[in-house]
């Protein structure tokens, strides 16, 4: 998913009989609303959005202040959440025998329906593809070209080698987090299941006898995740989606300038009609819309390098050079790991536990299996999409221009005399901001649902709310609620770790298990399984 672009971390289906009508009111009041603020001159009233912005403001900022402490190391400074999120990568790193290496292509091999773990009685809606793809959908967005601009603008290119290293140690802290949600699921008598932090910090720490502090931690990250869902994961994408197709078709002189809430309501009809249809429909569409962006992206990040290939030995040499001897870097060596680290933790966001929430619908006999799935995520996430993203910047040579942020992404972009690469960024952009949308929806639907007994009333209720959020955010310049936002999205980090740590002998036991199973031959192949298994 896709922070700030600063270092603040930060097919259609039918709609409910009634529930469209319920929206017409409630859109058009916020397209009215998005107007009067949008007219407001410099010398008339304050806009509703700023209003917002000063009574939230305080509030944003001394949570922000707690969540995102930092500590001054070696003149630059260093957030503690990034060392608690790095902390628990290196220790699951260690205490599963480097899973995160060793499990990697036999999670390939799941995906790809090599081995079966998916029988007639397993609970579960989606297969284990369907499961990587609405994971990767949020946590794959505007961070991976922004975020990743920031972070080789401020670390230069040795960036880039610790961003990658932080990214493989994060795949075992989600290898962990997403098989502890399979673990501990629960199931409701139509077949729907609902899993994720909530669940396993409320019934795994109770089977260890911490029934007080598991409840605790599980409302905690319940709360958390409302909070990170409406703003980080949906309000930011839809307002910054704007803002890249209104600079791209002029700026200021744009003919869209102004026209935000139309811009809202058609992403908000968009996510409207997918999430409806729960997390069947949102997997059908995120395992076409994933890879379609992705290859997108990827593609014009690839064709730009082969088009400078001969810089591309270069590239790689200021990436080692950079990595561990600096110049100019503020910090030098611990400034420029701060910040690669600082872009890989807050763009896979391994150990925050909200991608655990998804896979925890997928339909698996073996909760270890969604382990191995998982652990692909920060891979693509990190590995391959933010590094191609900063090789591009590298390679072009605008990471030490002035650029920040997009704009160094566009230039990047459209050097060569490529201007219509600045249209592939945009659709990029856009694609990236809905299905980071869509991924989000999913989870605060679920976590309102852990909060009001599975109530489908409040999950229906939340996405309602929801859908007007993403109206409002291309709409109005909340900063204090995206930062309010961000604050209890990475908030969520500290019950869920909490929680890892706890369960982390329930998660090598399982693992044992498994690998034992696996060298057996026990763990049987797709083909071999009896009709109705596989995924």
């Amino acid at each position: 998913m896709q922070k700030k672009l600063n270092n603040s971390p930060h097919a259609g289906f039918p709609w409910p009989p009634g529930l469209a009508g319920h929206l017409t009111l409630p859109l058009a009041g916020l397209a009215l609303a998005g107007q009067a603020s949008a007219a407001a001159t410099a010398g008339g009233p304050i806009g509703i959005d700023e209003q917002i912005n000063n009574v939230l403001s305080p509030i944003s900022n001394a949570i922000a202040s707690v969540i995102f402490y930092s500590v001054p190391v070696a003149g630059t400074s260093l957030p503690l959440i990034v060392v608690w999120l790095l902390t628990a990568a290196i220790f699951f790193t260690l205490y599963l025998g480097f899973i995160n290496f060793r499990g990697f292509k036999h999670g390939i091999d799941l995906v790809r329906g090599r081995y079966s773990s998916t029988f007639e009685d397993s609970p579960g809606q989606i297969t284990h593809f369907q499961a990587l793809t609405t994971a990767v959908s949020s946590t794959v967005g505007l961070g991976n070209i922004a975020g990743v601009a920031v972070a080789i603008g401020l670390g230069g290119p040795g960036a880039t080698f610790w961003m990658i290293l932080a990214g493989l140690l994060g795949m075992a802290t989600k290898f962990t987090e997403c098989t502890l949600g399979v673990k501990y699921r629960t199931e409701r008598p139509d077949g729907t299941v609902s899993g994720g932090p909530m669940y396993y910090l409320k019934r795994g720490l109770a089977e260890r006898g911490m029934v007080g502090l598991g409840s605790a931690l599980a409302v905690m990250f319940a709360v958390g995740l409302i909070g990170g869902s409406l703003g980080g994961g949906n309000m930011f994408q839809s307002n910054q989606a704007f803002s890249q197709i209104v600079g791209a078709t002029g700026g200021d002189a744009s003919p869209l300038a102004g026209y935000g809430w139309a811009f809202g309501m058609v992403i908000a009809a968009l996510v409207g009609a997918v999430i409806i249809g729960g997390i069947t429909q949102i997997a059908a569409v995120t395992s076409r819309l994933v890879p379609f962006m992705a290859a997108i992206y990827v593609a014009a990040c690839l064709f730009i390098l082969g088009s400078n290939f001969t810089q591309i030995p270069a590239a790689f040499g200021a990436i080692i050079d950079g990595a561990f001897s600096p110049e100019g870097i503020t910090g030098g060596i611990i400034g420029v790991m701060i910040q690669g680290i600082r872009r890989a933790t807050f763009s896979n966001e391994a150990g925050i536990g909200s991608a655990a929430v998804a896979h925890s619908a997928v339909k698996t006999s073996r909760p270890i299996t969604e382990g191995y799935v998982a652990l692909l995520e920060p891979f693509i996430d990190t590995v391959v999409i933010c590094t191609m993203t900063a090789l591009t910047l590298i390679i072009t040579g605008v990471w030490n221009q002035g650029y920040e942020g997009v704009q160094m992404t566009s230039a990047a972009f459209t050097q060569g005399g490529f201007e219509w690469f600045g249209w592939i960024l945009t659709i990029s952009v856009v694609l990236f901001a809905i299905s980071t949308i869509l991924g989000y929806a999913y989870y605060g639907q679920k976590a309102v649902g852990y909060l009001f007994g599975e109530s489908p009333v409040a999950e229906r209720v939340f996405q309602v709310v929801f859908l007007l959020a993403t109206v409002l955010g291309a709409t109005m310049s909340l900063g204090a609620v995206i930062d309010l936002s961000d604050s209890l999205l990475f908030f969520m980090s500290i019950p869920n770790l909490i929680g890892l740590y706890l369960l982390a002998p329930v998660v090598k036991r399982e693992l044992a298990e498994y690998e034992a199973d696996l060298k057996s031959g026990r763990i049987p192949k797709y083909r071999d399984s009896y009709a109705g298994s596989g995924d």
